[in-house]
Formats: C-alpha cells, structure tokens, sequence
C-alpha cells in the first residue's frame, strides 16, 4: 500500500480532545500574528504589492500569508523534521476555510492533521535531505495539502490524490542563504499554495502519484540520500505532532535558539565582567546554516551565531532592534571573539534536542559554562497560553495594530476551540498588507 494512502488513514483515525483544540488555537495564533507582523517587513512589504495584482484565489492567498509568516523568522519550528509548518499549513487553513465559512473546530483539526502530514514526512526526508533541500519547502506541500484536504471533506482516494500532486511539487533550494536572497519567504509560501491547489484539483477529479514518497522516481529516490521511511508510520498513537513543535520566542534563525537561551543566562551570570573569549559547542546543522562571524544584513545576523550569542550577552535581551546595523556594528569586536565548533552530546542527540554549551573566558580569569539540552519555547520548556498571547500582543503591536483591536483578535482566535467562527479580521490580512 502506497505510504500516502498509510498515512492519511493514521492522520484520520487519531482522536481529538479538547486540548488538542486548545493547543491549535494557541498555534493558530502565534502564525496570524506572525503574519500581521510580516506585513512590515520589506519582504512582506513586496509581497503586498505583488498580490495587489495577482488576484485572490485560495492559492494565491496562501501563497501570501505562507511568506509573510514566516519573513520575520519567529513562526513556529517542529525539530525532528526540521520544518516550520505553522507557515504552510496555516495559510491553508485559512484560504480555504474562509471560503466554506468553516467552524472553528473544523479548521483546529484540519491544522492538526496539516501538521502531522508534513511533519511526518519531514521526519522521514533524513539529515542528508536538509543539507541542500530547505524541509519547510519540500514537506510543507504534505502538510497544506492534508489540511485543505480535511476542510474540502474530500475522501481518501482524492485526498491520496491531492499529496501525490503535493509531492510533485516539491521544491525549496538553500543557495539564497549565500547572499541573503529573500527565497526562504517564497519556499513558505509556495509550499502553502502548492497544498490548496493540489487539494482543489483532486476536489475535482485530478489525479497524484499515490506512491510520491517511495516510488522509483519519488521524493526519497529523488531528492534523499539517506530516507528513513519507517518515519511516517511510526509510534501512530503518539500524541499530535503539533505538541512537539516549538514556539520561537526570539527572531532568528530557530538554530540560533540553544545559544540565545544559554547566553542570556550567561548575561546575568556576568554581572559586568569583560569577555576575554568564548567558545559555542553545538551541532552539526546549526554550524552548517548559521556559522557567520560577520553578518553585513540584518537577514544575515539572524542566521549567525555569532551575531546572536554576542547580542545576547551584551544585551541581555533579544529583539526585532538586535539585528539592524546599529546593532551589528556595535557588536561586531564581540563577535570576533567568538569561536564556534560542533561537539557533544549536542550532534548525536540532534534532531530530537537542539542545544548547545557557551564556555565564556573572562578579562578576570574566571570560566563561566551554561548549557541547553532543550530551550525556551521547546515542548520541555513550553511557552504558557499567557506567554504565547504576550507573544502575539507585540507581533501584531508591530504590525500595526492598536491594543483593543490585539486583544479582541487575540480572544476571538482563542474562542475557535470551542467552536468559534474564523474572525473576520484573518481575511484582511492581505489586503492590508497592499495598502502597507
């Protein structure tokens, strides 16, 4: 039996509760409120004007939303697949649930099922897959597919259909990282838009490669040196992996995250002591992506580790101002202390924990150590339902929003566990961005 077909029918049998509910709408939130911040970036600010002029089909809604979420890099990030699937799975949920007028409950599980679609397929792509393939681009398409899929009501047979069509589209190269290209924006939404309109078509009649995955000429064959397939299957009783994705309390590269954690503990631990050196022990993924001694944009420094452990030890805080080049100016003598290397256990225990160890040498002759196994925003160290609301709050402050307009947008995504409506003001996101 085809995997696709396997694993739509483990998505489908999993229950639901009403914390699985809760948790949706609280992840649910975290992307609309990455996406009104987004509007204000200048990759978003571009987006709005190309989709003044595209048109508003579902596709191209997605599309949007999906770059515009993820353009300031505080969207979600699940670790075992290395994907981001709040930026594709979420736009879905909503271009295609804002036509149906959709109740909540319905586009919660719908987002469940998105998220365990492309996560589990991200899970089964190997290490070997991400070191040129960017996984939010190549296994989101499962992901938004499966979502769109769900709200459509469509039946196994077209919904096997819509991820071989999915799968087909596949694609998300890593090159941009070499100038600070603005692709990683477009992989999000692409991914998303990929999703509803393989959904729409097989709502249709329009058939997939059933065996995209495993086939001779499929994803695994095509694009993975070392797949695990088993991956897509495996532990199906597990809880939904939308539990198991981190909410990302800075805005940077999620890689960057164990050294932000460790080196605002270390601030603290300082207490005005100069820095002679340090040294960052992580793992092999993390150097790979984010090893940037000298940032020259602000996409740059929230891809380097170092930009990022120097701003966090001199600081004590990290936030949309800690990446502009004010920020990495004054940094930059700090960074140049700064030595990063791959070590243990950090690289065996990699994808399942992202963590790292500082070991900071001070002018007074003193060694200061911090570790993270897991940080801040991970499963093991979640946020609170009033931390992710916090969140949000100062997302959609910068995008633009006024405090009584936040808070009533905040409440009524809330609401959509117990069955709330899709709010309104989620259909305007695009628009807005436009007139931005």
């Amino acid at each position: 039996m085809p995997l696709t077909r396997d694993l739509v029918r483990l998505i489908r049998q999993k229950p639901l509760d009403d914390a699985d509910y809760r948790a949706a709408a609280l992840y649910f939130l975290d992307a609309v409120a990455n996406a009104v911040a987004g509007r204000r970036s200048p990759p978003g600010k571009i987006l709005g004007r190309w989709a003044a002029g595209a048109g508003h089909d579902a596709g191209r809604e997605a599309l949007l939303l999906g770059g515009l979420i993820h353009t300031l890099e505080t969207d979600d990030l699940h670790r075992a697949s290395v994907v981001h699937p709040g930026c594709v799975v979420v736009p879905a949920v909503i271009a295609v649930g804002r036509k149906r007028k959709t109740g909540g409950r319905v586009l919660l599980a719908a987002m469940l099922q998105g998220f365990e679609a492309c996560c589990r397929v991200g899970m089964a792509v190997g290490p070997g897959h991400y070191k040129i393939w960017h996984n939010t681009a190549t296994c989101g398409p499962f992901g938004s597919a499966a979502a769109a899929t769900a709200i459509l009501g469509l039946d196994e047979d077209a919904t096997v259909h819509a991820l071989g069509n999915a799968g087909t589209q596949a694609a998300g190269l890593w090159q941009f990282l070499e100038t600070g290209a603005m692709s990683k924006h477009l992989h999000a939404g692409r991914a998303a838009e990929a999703g509803v309109v393989a959904a729409e078509l097989a709502a249709l009649g329009f058939t997939g490669a059933p065996e995209i995955l495993e086939g001779e000429k499929g994803l695994f064959a095509g694009a993975c040196p070392d797949p695990d397939p088993e991956a897509i299957l495996r532990d199906p009783d597990h809880r939904w992996q939308l539990h198991e994705t981190s909410i990302k309390p800075w805005p940077s590269c999620r890689h960057t995250h164990p050294v932000i954690d460790a080196a605002l503990e270390a601030h603290a631990l300082l207490a005005g002591r100069g820095i002679e050196d340090v040294c960052v022990s992580t793992y092999q993924a993390a150097v790979d992506v984010c090893n940037r001694p000298a940032p020259d944009s602000e996409y740059e420094a929230k891809f380097s580790l170092h930009h990022c452990v120097a701003a966090a030890l001199s600081d004590g805080e990290i936030g949309f101002e800690s990446f502009d080049a004010d920020a990495r100016k004054r940094q930059t003598s700090l960074r140049e202390k700064i030595c990063i290397e791959v070590g243990e256990p950090f690289a065996r225990n990699y994808p399942d924990t992202w963590g790292a160890r500082l070991e900071i040498q001070t002018s007074q002759g003193e060694q200061i150590i911090v570790d993270r196994l897991n940080c801040k925003g991970d499963p093991e160290m979640a946020l609170t339902a009033d931390e992710m609301k916090a969140k949000a709050q100062r997302l959609l402050a910068f995008g633009g929003m006024d405090n009584e307009e936040a808070e009533r947008l905040i409440e009524t995504i809330v609401k959509m566990a117990d069955d709330g409506p899709l709010p309104s003001e989620v259909g305007n996101i695009g628009k807005r961005t436009a007139e931005i």
